[in-house]
């Protein structure tokens, strides 16, 4: 039994009691739906209007194996038709019907909240010649458009939701909840199939009514909800909404951390506001229609959070239950909540707030850190920018992106050692005939590789105190400009026009390096700033750093402060871009060059046979015209770089001269 009275989705193996068929005037079936209450059918709005308002809701999967058919009409005002705004984002679809007879309690569900990324799931509907039904498999991809709506893609391309399938419910695979109805499917210009459904929060927002009928906890805890006054709604830091809005429509970045002090009514107002906003359940009707009205790049995308915690009071374990419960981990009770969180390796987009005042801080950053490794996304809030701050800047942002890094210098090492020095063996080996020239690219992997080390020893000398990095600088700034030309004078690949376009290449990749503090310094003394108002600015930095470890704040500001705690940059992500693409080519053009190495032996083997073969056939004459053409054909596989193609022609000719000469000898 489903929680809260019903039959689960639980048994692939049958059909679901609470599975309805609907068939309009006309006796087709106009789609499905999805029994809530005895006498309460939830499906989608098109399907009534397809039914042209005569409504027959038909059980299959009744008790006792019949398929008792019923009468329905739409529940009042609870209709709330498709509409589309001006990007084409659907909203609404949603219908509840009243049936003139009740059905058995027993065969009624219940919908379910429930974080939707990645799950497996699968919906029962009632497609062209299944008329009986017949189960879907899909995999949750993530929300489309501002409605709060949900794509997924159909394990196999048979398995895309078609008429006939609309208004079923959408169970969950692990749990067998229900967690939400099919919209539509859809086959777009490219081949590509995705199927839609509206999850339990967004239903609960276009039909209030059905709440009392929606289980579990909401993705929003009551504390962080918006409070009474309108005073506080008025209120919009809006720099600091931008960002919340860039992460909760996924920024790329994993963290971030901020500080919203007691007293900042401002950024406490915006910061409940992008919760509010972000949760498809609580979303507002202005906010999807008219969006375009709020503040640009402040409304983020709904379901950018799968739960938002108040972290105040609470234990470690008491959120890790409340993120346990969310993610649908019941089974198991008796194992600790962080064991199952473990296990699963499930990943939600999380918000704590007070993190620093939770009953045991420590305990949660241990918790934050497990999350993180295993891919979730974080947005944490701190009361003050104190020391549990600061652990969880180094811990959580400082850390991994040290580790992250560390990992992109060694690839990098890989790319622009061993395997450049595959390529140039095979290089040396043979003519790279039908292979793209593959000097930018290395050159480029070198220009990042020569980046990050520079960053390293920047962040190096920002640890060191400030004595001893005035002292050190000349040093450093001489090893800085010994180190750019080892890269270039490494491989020699193209003369002076190829340094040429390193050095521009290079200019390129380091323009956001090339202006952290000491560059503004100089800078600024340039133009008659002295030493005051630059160490001034920095410590401003470091004050607006201490409230808003953004990531994306770097892509803004082009300064950073000394000791600023590394995080998501974008540099990073191109890197790791980057080194993903060269390494690819290298290897498509070690393995072509192999390919070509490998018929270079080929052909020195025929070579080889077809000369025994001749020289059997003189019995002690000589063929000149013969001979030449194998020295040719030799002398062409013997070069090195080897020319294939001319060797191959070479070869041909010659076996074909050995073959003439058989031939009137036969003769």
């Amino acid at each position: 039994m489903a929680a809260g009275g019903g039959d689960p989705a639980a048994s692939p193996m049958k059909t679901p009691s609470w599975a309805v068929r609907i068939r309009g005037a006309d006796g087709e079936i106009a789609g499905a739906g999805i029994l809530l209450t005895p006498d309460q059918v939830l499906t989608c709005a098109h399907v009534v209007d397809r039914a042209a308002d005569r409504l027959m809701a038909e059980f299959v999967g009744a008790a006792d194996h019949s398929v008792p058919a019923v009468r329905a009409r739409v529940d009042g005002t609870a209709y709330v038709p498709e509409t589309r705004d001006a990007d084409g984002d659907p909203s609404g679809d949603v219908a509840l019907l009243r049936l003139e007879r009740p059905r058995p309690a027993e065969e009624t569900v219940r919908l379910h909240r429930l974080s939707a990324p990645g799950r497996e799931v699968r919906m029962y509907g009632f497609p062209y010649a299944y008329n009986g039904g017949i189960w879907f498999r899909s995999t949750v991809v993530g929300g489309c458009g501002r409605d709060g709506q949900v794509q997924l893609s159909p394990v196999s391309p048979g398995e895309l939701a078609s008429p006939g399938c609309s208004g079923a419910g959408v169970a969950d695979s692990r749990t067998g909840e229900v967690i939400g109805m099919v919209l539509s499917g859809q086959l777009d210009q490219h081949g590509n199939r995705f199927s839609f459904m509206s999850p339990a929060e967004t239903i609960a927002r276009h039909l209030p009514r059905l709440k009392p009928h929606i289980l579990g906890p909401t993705a929003v805890d009551e504390r962080l909800l918006p409070t009474a006054d309108g005073a506080s709604r008025n209120l919009l830091d809006e720099p600091f909404a931008q960002r919340l809005a860039a992460w909760l429509r996924d920024d790329g970045s994993q963290v971030k951390i901020s500080v919203v002090e007691p007293g900042d009514a401002a950024r406490a107002a915006t910061l409940s506001r992008a919760i509010t906003l972000a949760d498809r359940e609580l979303r507002t009707a202005v906010s999807i229609d008219r969006a375009s009205l709020d503040p640009p790049g402040t409304v983020p995308s709904a379901g950018g959070h799968d739960l938002a915690v108040d972290a105040s009071g609470l234990t470690a374990a008491e959120i890790a239950e409340r993120i346990a419960e969310r993610i649908g981990l019941w089974q198991h009770p008796e194992d600790p909540p962080l064991d199952r969180i473990r296990a699963s390796k499930t990943s939600l987009n999380l918000v704590v707030v007070g993190v620093d005042e939770a009953a045991d801080p420590p305990s949660l950053l241990d918790l934050l850190d497990v999350l993180r490794a295993g891919g979730s996304r974080l947005l944490l809030v701190f009361r003050t920018a104190g020391d549990c701050h600061r652990r969880a800047r180094e811990r959580l942002l400082a850390r991994p992106a040290r580790e992250r890094r560390a990992r992109l210098v060694e690839r990098l090492r890989d790319i622009t050692g061993p395997l450049a020095e595959d390529l140039h063996e095979r290089l040396a080996a043979v003519v790279p005939h039908g292979v793209r020239p593959l000097d930018s690219e290395l050159v480029a992997a070198h220009a990042a590789l020569a980046a990050l080390l520079r960053t390293d020893d920047d962040r190096e000398r920002d640890d060191e105190p400030d004595g001893d990095r005035h002292h050190d600088r000349d040093r450093d700034r001489d090893r800085d400009r010994d180190r750019d030309p080892d890269w270039h004078r490494d491989r020699d690949w193209g003369g002076d026009r190829d340094k040429d376009r390193r050095h521009d290449r290079d200019q390129d990749w380091h323009h956001d390096h090339d202006h952290g503090p000491d560059q503004d310094r100089r800078r600024d003394q340039d133009v008659g700033l002295d030493q005051d108002r630059w160490q001034a600015r920095d410590r401003d930095r470091d004050r607006q750093h201490d409230r808003d470890d953004d990531p994306g704040e770097d892509r803004r500001k082009p300064a950073r402060a000394p000791g600023r705690v590394p995080g998501h940059t974008p540099d990073l992500d191109r890197y790791e871009l980057l080194a993903d693409r060269v390494a690819g080519r290298l290897r498509a053009g070690v393995a072509e060059l192999d390919r070509l190495r490998d018929r270079r032996d080929e052909l020195a083997g025929r070579l080889r046979g077809y000369h025994v073969l001749h020289q059997h056939s003189l019995e002690g004459e000589e063929d000149p015209a013969v001979d030449d053409l194998y020295l040719r054909a030799h002398a062409l596989l013997r070069t090195r770089p080897c020319d294939v193609r001319a060797a191959e022609a070479a070869v041909d000719a010659y076996t074909r001269r050995v073959e003439e000469h058989g031939g009137r000898d036969a003769r």
